[in-house]
């Protein structure tokens, strides 16, 4: 079933209202430090990039300064990140070209970081968003993934997700839903366990009192994610019970759900 631009709109509202205006997890002081975190956090969580920055970036916050560390110094300290020897070898040549063509300042302009070493589409946009206020969407797994959940986007690579996304998320918005998409995955629709599972453990625990033939309806529901996701994105009301209940809010829940 497809999902009308209406419901993208009333999704997007939804999203405003829930998260509103939101910044990186990732912790920087500089436009700089933000660039290598986010090249450090290819295939690793914000928190272990956080905790490796914490004793990387107090002594080492400048392209001149990662370069004095030198290939096997530079490993040592982002080991723990995963993929540590090419983010590495990444980091030194991109440290590099910033200190010969920049004077050690990251470039402002997607065109520009793109052709950095270890700065891929999704890490420039994320950048020029971030740092110089330019509307980007920035595609990463989690929004990849709730984008083609809620069909809010579909794509089967991460530029068809962008672009589809760009046509269905007003510019002005961009950077804010790049947000919300992570948490929103992150938090609620997990790739393994999503949000429907989640959901359902906290209503039954908090012994929300529906009927059982509702809740059987519910169960089944929730154990079939694709079969979810198409009915949260048409039964909006369902949805603010389901994202209530995963809030912890079973009670509010219970007499929102209009059946």
């Amino acid at each position: 079933m497809a999902v009308t631009k209406k419901v993208k709109d009333e999704m997007l509202q939804r999203f405003q209202d829930q998260y509103g205006i939101m910044k990186p997890a990732l912790h920087y002081n500089s436009p700089f430090e933000l660039m290598i975190a986010v090249i450090l956090s290819a295939q690793c969580t914000d928190e272990r990039v956080n905790i490796v920055t914490a004793g990387l970036f107090p002594e080492y916050n400048t392209a001149e300064k990662m370069l004095s560390l030198g290939l096997d110094g530079l490993e040592e300290k982002i080991r723990t990140c995963g993929l540590y020897h090419s983010k590495a070898k990444n980091i030194l040549a991109n440290c590099a070209i910033l200190c010969e063509d920049y004077g050690g300042e990251v470039p402002q302009t997607f065109e520009e970081l793109v052709k950095l070493p270890g700065v891929g589409r999704k890490t420039a946009n994320v950048l020029v968003s971030v740092l110089f206020d330019i509307p980007a969407i920035a595609v990463d797994t989690h929004v990849f993934r709730v984008s083609n959940r809620l069909q809010l986007a579909k794509g089967k690579t991460p530029l068809e997700v962008e672009k589809g996304l760009q046509k269905a998320i007003p510019k002005e918005w961009w950077s804010r839903a790049h947000h919300w998409l992570i948490w929103h995955g992150r938090r609620v629709c997990k790739a393994r366990k999503p949000c429907a599972t989640n959901a359902s453990s906290l209503i039954y625990a908090r012994e929300v009192k529906i009927s059982r033939r509702r809740s059987n309806f519910i169960k089944k529901l929730l154990t079939n994610s694709e079969k979810f996701y198409k009915i949260l994105a048409i039964h909006t009301k369902f949805h603010t019970a389901i994202s209530r209940a995963a809030e912890g809010w079973a009670d509010d829940a219970a007499a929102t759900c209009q059946w």
